[in-house]
């Protein structure tokens, strides 16, 4: 069974957005990652740097709404305002720290999946 790693990153794209996450941030993430059968490395690593940061804002957004009563959230006026960037802020900081290596799982993944699809090879998941 052959894979398509956009296929499967606008699935999960399609996902985050269907769940309530920003629109604008999911389409301009999902516009990153539609032509990448010809990024340069540093191209492809960008991509996959804000696809890791996206989904780490968006576990921290889930979490927080998960926690925090509604009526708590409420009360704090700097929170209501400036709390998405404080969380995208967070989300940029551990995604660039590299600790969590989704992003270069994620490259290495889309380099070896593009590198056999450029050469003709059938790629396939594991397991199957």
């Amino acid at each position: 069974m052959g894979i398509s790693m956009n296929t499967d990153l606008n699935a999960v794209m399609n996902k985050l957005n269907a769940s309530g996450s920003s629109e604008s941030k999911t389409s301009a993430l999902s516009s990153k990652l539609s032509n990448l059968e010809n990024a340069t490395d540093a191209e492809l690593m960008e991509a996959c740097k804000s696809f890791e940061s996206y989904l780490i804002e968006t576990v921290l957004q889930k979490t927080k709404d998960a926690l925090v009563p509604k009526d708590e959230d409420e009360e704090n006026e700097y929170m209501k305002m400036f709390g998405d960037k404080l969380y995208e802020g967070y989300a940029k900081t551990i995604a660039e720290s590299g600790q969590l290596g989704i992003a270069q799982k994620l490259f290495e993944a889309m380099k070896r999946d593009y590198g056999q699809a450029a050469a003709g090879l059938n790629i396939e998941t594991k397991g199957e």
